[in-house]
């Protein structure tokens, strides 16, 4: 049996009761790719029979639509207006994966009473059948980035080799462990020169916060430095598609196939309405 084989017997095996995995991508400073990785990510789990939705939760810049060329017409902002319903502001685009817009629609949830919460969470409830939802946070550690990354079942944290990216990625996982010491988080080493580089840097990482903070970090892998992802960027496609065969695209592909490989050991996917409850619980703890 091959390995693609293998993976799809995974998804189908998890499929018996099954409830969508949320992933929290998050990152300690902006321009180490976060976004990037965000969408090609999701395109590349995508690509494995997985249904997979895309949340941009950047709340200052939606560079998830940048990336993708699109431009929203509605955001979670109509939807808690009344305006519209979540599945009319879902947006399918070529690569196979679904689009939900945050934008400011999300400082409006910290305002909604307790029946509005409970109708949101029925309305996402109705969404709960994809395999994952992947969440590209803003850069840095705010308030508002920790509230996404601590609803979601398990985050991945995006460095690259610059020493000010490493200091800064150590700073978001201390501030992750300092709140929820249980959760899973997962390295990703971006915009490296060689094998050697991207080990070094992941395992000086999973070294120093095992260390000062007694938090396992796992290494999910690192993606070369590569010409085609900033071309792809200015051409608003995303590198996966633009470039399948690139070494960052290869790379990312090895990344998708250990997170659903994963998925079975872990097994602990919480789903939509369980990542919201947790999301409005923290939007609750930052109003008192």
């Amino acid at each position: 049996m091959d390995q693609a084989t293998n993976l799809r017997k995974l998804v189908l095996e998890n499929r018996q009761a099954k409830k969508t995995r949320t992933i929290a991508i998050a990152s300690g400073k902006g321009g180490v790719g976060k976004s990037s990785l965000a969408v090609s990510i999701a395109i590349a789990l995508a690509r494995h029979a997985v249904s997979v939705t895309l949340l941009d939760a950047d709340l200052g810049l939606a560079n998830v639509n940048v990336i993708l060329g699109i431009i929203p017409k509605f955001n979670l902002y109509h939807v808690i207006k009344g305006k519209k319903k979540l599945k009319e502001i879902v947006i399918e685009v070529p690569e196979n994966i679904k689009i939900i817009a945050g934008a400011s629609g999300f400082h409006q949830l910290a305002n909604l009473d307790a029946k509005q919460r409970a109708d949101f969470i029925e309305a996402v409830s109705e969404l709960d059948s994809d395999d994952y939802m992947i969440i590209d946070t803003g850069a840095g550690v705010s308030q508002n980035v920790l509230s996404f990354v601590l609803a979601a079942d398990e985050v991945i944290v995006v460095t690259t080799p610059e020493p000010t990216a490493i200091t800064d990625a150590y700073g978001i996982i201390k501030s992750i462990a300092s709140q929820a010491p249980e959760k899973t988080i997962k390295l990703v080493v971006n915009r490296v020169q060689s094998v050697a580089e991207g080990r070094r840097v992941a395992q000086r990482v999973i070294n120093i916060a095992g260390q000062f903070l007694n938090v396992k970090v796992e290494n999910l892998g690192f993606v070369y430095e590569d010409v085609s992802v900033p071309k792809s960027v200015r051409n608003q496609k995303p590198f996966i598609v633009s470039y399948p065969k690139s070494k960052a695209s290869v790379c990312v592909s090895l990344i998708a196939q250990r997170i659903i490989s994963k998925e079975t050991e872990e097994g602990k996917a919480s789903g939509l309405p369980g990542f919201f409850k947790r999301l409005f619980r923290s939007s609750e703890l930052e109003e008192e």
